[in-house]
């Protein structure tokens, strides 16, 4: 699962971005001002979004700066104002993009998805396990070469599963990345999708946790 720092001083923005960005699967560590994203720069992300102007000592530039010290990890800038001066002084400072406020949430996470799969091959990698390989791109899964034919949310579950082994997932942490905050209803789908990804892929040792949920191991 990938991690991504969120810094915005506007409260609203800031959370409705975390929540986009979580139905996608990322984990969202969040700043309401530039001084906690300074502080945050000393923990290990997989990409930030930095807001310019900050409102108090510490601008996204401040914060850029401390990360390209020691990493290029990448950086997203987002900012109110729409000046070319601005874009280039970001670009100077190492940004891979810059979204001029106000913006589509949903533009937004589509440009954190490609900067991502540009950066991180495992987005388009082959995963093996046991006597399986997902391509993730094609998102098509062969056993000894012979293809299983897997439903959009069973894939989905899989990727989870695969992406994060060994890490125990409740119920509602699994509706929440595989139907999406938005889903209203049981949580005992979550059984039936899991029992019928064991049916189609029984080399999987997906363990149940009594009375909370699920765990790849």
């Amino acid at each position: 699962m990938y991690r991504i720092c969120l810094v915005e001083d506007e409260k609203n923005l800031n959370n409705l971005i975390k929540s986009y960005l979580e139905r996608e699967g990322y984990e969202v560590v969040q700043a309401f001002t530039g001084s906690e994203g300074y502080d945050l720069t000393s923990e290990t992300f997989d990409l930030w979004i930095l807001d310019i102007m900050l409102g108090d000592n510490f601008s996204g530039y401040d914060i850029i700066k401390k990360l390209r010290d020691k990493s290029e990890v990448p950086v997203i800038f987002t900012s109110a104002r729409d000046q070319d001066l601005d874009k280039i002084i970001g670009l100077e400072l190492g940004s891979d993009d810059y979204v001029t406020k106000p913006y589509s949430p949903k533009e937004l996470v589509l440009r954190v998805n490609n900067i991502l799969k540009r950066i991180h091959n495992s987005y388009t990698d082959k995963i093996k396990y046991m006597d399986y390989e997902i391509d993730m791109e094609k998102r098509i899964v062969t056993e000894n070469d012979k293809e299983l034919s897997l439903t959009t949310l069973e894939f989905d579950l899989l990727i989870l599963f695969l992406e994060n082994k060994n890490k125990s997932f409740s119920r509602g942490q699994i509706l929440d990345s595989v139907w999406g905050k938005d889903y209203f209803g049981s949580d005992r789908v979550v059984d039936d999708l899991v029992r019928r990804l064991r049916r189609k892929m029984d080399k999987l040792n997906i363990n149940t946790i009594y009375g909370y949920g699920y765990r790849l191991s």
